[in-house]
């Protein structure tokens, strides 16, 4: 085992944490005060794990199932550690309990506290991952878009609510934004969804594009699916624009922010478009020149 894996073996709070690096948009940016970070940070820690736990991803070593309690018997029952991790969860909003074990959720707790935030945003991304168990195909968009309503938009919504400013049509503008960042992270992930049985494509375009199952299990992409996915990429790109007043709607170092989440999914659909649609030999991911890029175009209102 070499050290970076034994540190990721031991430390399953800075294994998840570290994943932010990785992710199409910015998560705590060095520019964003400090409790804003730091609070930031506590929510993405949690999403990042609800995922983790969903996909089966969770750090080696086993150090999150022994900190829900789970027995090891039942570890890779996905069900079981989800159900563990809503109960701690619970001990997030419970004054009078002793506190969560796991750290990322006692990290989570000042949050929580500091913000008045509600269970029901966390409770909805523990749903999606329970739904990612159970439902391995999408029949419409429309059921795909219910599927974000809990999978995505719960993390905007949080956004708004630790940095005060919440409304109902930043709401609206904020839901079309992730659900926007969720289809692009679908679309990068065809291979890997595969891969694990899911199929975030809906059955109904499948079948107008004239793609079979069989077609996304290819090495590269073909005519058919490369349509599909540009068809795909297309909704996404109009989420981003309808979402993207949000971020003349706020000022200062926040509206930086949100101005990073629109461009880091425009920057991703235009690596997919430069790739001709080819989700298949690889995910496509943008360059950090492509994203300060588009950072100024959304921050322009020019896109």
């Amino acid at each position: 085992m070499t050290s970076t894996a034994a540190v990721r073996a031991v430390d399953p709070e800075r294994a998840t944490l570290d994943k932010a690096a990785t992710e199409n948009f910015p998560v705590a940016p060095f520019f964003l005060p400090g409790p804003w970070r730091d609070d930031l940070m506590a929510v993405y820690g949690f999403a990042r794990l609800v995922d983790d736990i969903g996909d089966g991803d969770l750090a080696p070593g086993g150090g999150d199932v022994r900190l829900l309690g789970v027995r090891a018997a039942e570890a890779e029952d996905r069900l079981v550690l989800l159900d563990a991790f809503e109960d701690d969860l619970r001990r997030v909003f419970d004054a009078s309990a002793d506190g969560p074990r796991h750290p990322l959720l006692r990290r989570l707790r000042p949050t929580v506290r500091r913000h008045a935030l509600t269970p029901e945003p966390f409770l909805a991304l523990i749903a999606a991952n329970r739904q990612d168990q159970l439902v391995k195909r999408y029949e419409t968009y429309d059921d795909l878009l219910a599927y974000c309503e809990l999978s995505a938009n719960p993390v905007g919504r949080l956004v708004l609510a630790v940095t005060g400013t919440s409304s109902p049509e930043r709401v609206r503008r904020s839901d079309a934004i992730c659900t926007a960042l969720q289809v692009v992270e679908h679309l990068q992930d065809v291979a890997e969804d595969l891969g694990r049985d899911r199929i975030y494509l809906p059955a109904a375009d499948m079948k107008r594009f004239h793609v079979q199952e069989a077609d996304l299990a290819a090495d590269t992409a073909g005519a058919s699916v490369r349509a599909l996915v540009a068809y795909q990429a297309q909704r996404a790109r109009d989420l981003l624009d309808e979402g993207a007043p949000l971020v003349g709607s706020v000022h200062g170092r926040l509206k930086l922010l949100l101005a990073g989440f629109v461009a880091g999914g425009r920057a991703a659909v235009h690596a997919i478009a430069a790739a001709e649609y080819d989700v298949l030999s690889g995910p496509p991911k943008s360059g950090r020149l492509r994203l300060l890029r588009e950072v100024g175009v959304t921050l322009r209102g020019e896109g």
